[in-house]
């Protein structure tokens, strides 16, 4: 009897990765850059570009070995670094965009696709350093290829930073108008957060927290095709019933996962941390978060009764993880980006999702307002208005929030901005046509909420 259980699984498993597009979306290694600092940048960007080349230098090669072995698709092998704000901020220096090219060749060198880490945590305040990381941020991006950035904004223990919430949509604006050339490309590849989590193994948010290891290898699943086939094959059970069918194939797919990264820890000699279970689509047919919400019965993602599938999916999603493995950890649920996902573009086109539909569903998915495309007149003022929301309902719900827009330069609502590969595509959606310009500019920091004050 267990041989043939066993038989089963491993067959469900091959199924599950031809026709359904389960993958392992990454495998990305954290690597602790707190002992490069020094006043001299020239040594930090050496101390720096060796680490890495050493810790990662067999990443790619381990993942391809444990693709072909297990047949299971590794899709990305990446790094992330300990924040670059803490790192460089004992350097002599004006700005930080020499690092970021460091970071850039480093990252190729060892064939990673993403580095995540050009970050900085100011949600109390900034230190010289973080300033200096955050100007730094648009001439970085535009100049490298792999590098990832992110600032984190706002905590439900701190409240928002609204000093860094002002400066962010300017760098946003700044970032887009430096990559025009690639549509503001640039922006793809900045996060800004609330209650941003320090082992997140997803660009491009992901960096390497102060509280973690030397070094650990952390582990981001990807099944929406498996959940939706799932969905599909009971198209009239109730609620209750759908919550668990979902929770299964959640168990199934987080196994799966921390299976492959406890190989990939164990081959490199070093820690195994966590697997983040969180449905990440992207825009290939059926590998949509849309498409499950609409499996549930929804006409279209975005109309009335889509923040409810989506709180439904969450929830269940996260369940089913945290009974599969006790290291379930990074963002871990369901993503939403707009660009990557084939349904959600489909919605955008027919009218049924806007800005406002996607900001009331963040409230209870695991991310935000993720690769939203919008007019490349949008205001600076604007986006920062746009971050400050997505942080208050971060902050109010003691959830992680953030915000990945792109004002694609020359470009006006209704049309389309193709960005490639996993970033896919995304339709110019409008935003609110009044002034946020004066509420932006009133500066200071958002009071925490009365819950924060628990200890």
């Amino acid at each position: 009897m267990p041989i043939s259980l066993a038989s089963e699984e491993i067959l469900e498993t091959i199924r599950m990765v031809q026709m359904e597009n389960l993958d392992i979306r990454t495998i990305t290694m954290g690597i602790s850059l707190r002992d490069c600092a020094c006043s001299d940048i020239e040594k930090t960007c050496q101390k720096i570009y060796d680490k890495i080349t050493k810790y990662a230098e067999n990443l790619v090669a381990v993942g391809n070995e444990i693709e072909k072995e297990y047949g299971i698709p590794i899709i990305n092998k990446r790094i992330s670094v300990t924040p670059i704000g803490i790192v460089a901020e004992s350097c002599k220096c004006n700005d930080y965009v020499q690092i970021a090219r460091v970071l850039d060749k480093a990252a190729r060198e060892v064939g990673v696709n993403f580095l995540g880490g050009f970050s900085s945590l100011v949600h109390k305040g900034m230190t010289e350093g973080d300033r200096k990381l955050i100007t730094s941020i648009p001439q970085s991006l535009a100049e490298t290829e792999r590098v990832c950035a992110s600032v984190n904004v706002g905590t439900t223990k701190a409240g928002i930073n609204m000093d860094a919430v002002k400066i962010m949509g300017n760098v946003i604006k700044e970032t887009a108008e430096l990559t025009k050339e690639q549509d503001g490309l640039g922006c793809a590849k900045l996060v800004v957060f609330c209650n941003v989590p320090e082992d997140n193994p997803f660009m491009a948010g992901a960096f390497h927290g102060v509280g973690e290891p030397e070094a650990v290898i952390n582990v981001g699943v990807s099944g929406p095709g498996v959940v939706l086939n799932a969905i599909k094959k009971n198209p009239k059970v109730d609620f209750g019933q759908l919550a668990t069918i979902i929770k299964k194939m959640a168990f199934k797919i987080t196994r799966m996962g921390e299976l492959v990264g406890r190989e990939a820890a164990n081959r490199l000699g070093i820690p195994f941390g966590i697997v983040d279970l969180s449905l990440a689509p992207t825009p290939a047919i059926g590998d949509s978060v849309a498409d499950i919400l609409e499996a549930m019965g929804l006409e279209r993602c975005g109309t009335h009764g889509t923040t409810a599938a989506l709180a439904l999916l969450n929830d269940a999603v996260k369940k089913g993880g945290a009974m599969a493995s006790s290291y379930v950890g990074g963002l871990s649920g369901a993503f939403i980006p707009v660009s990557e996902d084939a349904g959600m573009i489909r919605a955008v086109e027919a009218g049924a999702l806007d800005i406002n539909k996607l900001e009331a569903m963040t409230c209870v998915c695991s991310v935000g307002l993720d690769m939203i495309a919008v007019p490349g007149d949008t205001s600076a003022a604007t986006i920062s208005a746009i971050i400050a929301d997505e942080a208050a309902i971060g902050m109010i719900n003691k959830k992680t929030t953030a915000v990945r827009i792109i004002p694609v330069p020359g470009k006006t609502v209704g049309e389309m901005v193709h960005f490639g590969g996993l970033l896919g595509k995304a339709p110019i959606m409008p935003v609110n046509r009044y002034s946020s310009q004066k509420f932006i500019e009133r500066g200071g920091r958002i009071p925490a909420p009365i819950q924060a004050l628990t200890n």
